[in-house]
């Protein structure tokens, strides 16, 4: 008769078993680190062309605000009312509502249908990758006697990778 150890498993194999449930866990947690590291880089990448759009907006503001203040005291001449060659832009209840679509639809209709804008995809002096477009929308469109000297001032900033950013201000004259 075979004497056995009371600290011997008599089942031959477990710690194998168990020494491969650790390793397939530490190569899981290895992986799960290898791919988040990987993607920092790109993520990190995408935060500073947004970061950059978002400047190129700006100062498409600050330009569009100095020409708005060599026009005259009314808007009434400057809203962009259309898109695709269709009132509605500046109807809420419209399905072509300005703000129901995307920066890169406003962008793509101030380029095909130029009128009534401000700039059309203007370059930064300092980067010509950074653009931005501008226009105003009439606040009060569905009152046909509002009386013209409101504005929502859109100006959409666009740079590589298909990255957009909107800035809307509403403009009163006084």
């Amino acid at each position: 008769m075979r004497k056995t150890d009371p600290r011997h498993n008599e089942r031959p194999g477990v710690a194998l078993i168990v020494v491969m449930l650790v390793l397939a866990f530490m190569a899981a947690v290895g992986f799960a680190l290898m791919t988040v590291t990987r993607s920092g880089p790109d993520v990190a990448g995408n935060v500073r062309w947004r970061q950059r759009v978002l400047s190129a907006a700006e100062g498409g503001v600050d330009n569009s605000l100095m020409q708005i203040n060599q026009t005259p005291d009314v808007f009434s001449n400057q809203y962009r009312t259309t898109f695709g060659g269709s009132a509605g832009l500046d109807d809420p209840l419209s399905t072509s509502y300005f703000r129901k679509l995307t920066d890169q639809q406003l962008v793509e209709d101030v380029l095909n249908q130029p009128d009534h804008y401000i700039y059309a995809s203007e370059p930064l002096p300092d980067d010509n990758r950074l653009t931005y477009t501008s226009f105003l929308i009439d606040p009060q469109a569905a009152n046909p006697t509002s009386s013209q000297t409101q504005a929502i001032l859109v100006c959409i900033g666009q740079g590589p990778q298909n990255t957009y950013v909107r800035i809307e201000i509403l403009l009163e004259m006084q």
